[in-house]
């Protein structure tokens, strides 16, 4: 990569050979990667709690579910309680 969320023109090369994806959608397909696997904790608690309240969930399942997710997350995060969520939410 040559600076954070942009992906090199080699590793672009590769996913684009490998997947038969235009060069295109291979830098854009690889940039949405970066993208997730570079969300802070505080993004994703902040972009999550937002789209499961698009839904209707309520704040005591969307901060219980959070809790369960981050647990799992790619990018590992500390255990948060409750209290820590919504501090990040509603600062």
């Amino acid at each position: 990569m040559t600076e954070v969320g942009v992906p090199s023109d080699e590793l672009v090369e590769q996913v684009s050979r490998t997947t038969g994806l235009t060069p295109e959608d291979a830098r854009r397909v690889v940039a949405d990667v970066l993208a997730y696997f570079t969300e802070t904790t505080e993004e994703y608690v902040r972009r999550r709690h937002r789209e499961l309240q698009t839904y209707g969930a309520r704040n005591d399942e969307i901060f219980a579910r959070l809790g369960i997710e981050l647990r799992h997350w790619p990018v590992r995060s500390p255990e948060l309680s409750t209290r820590q969520l919504r501090r990040i939410v509603y600062g």
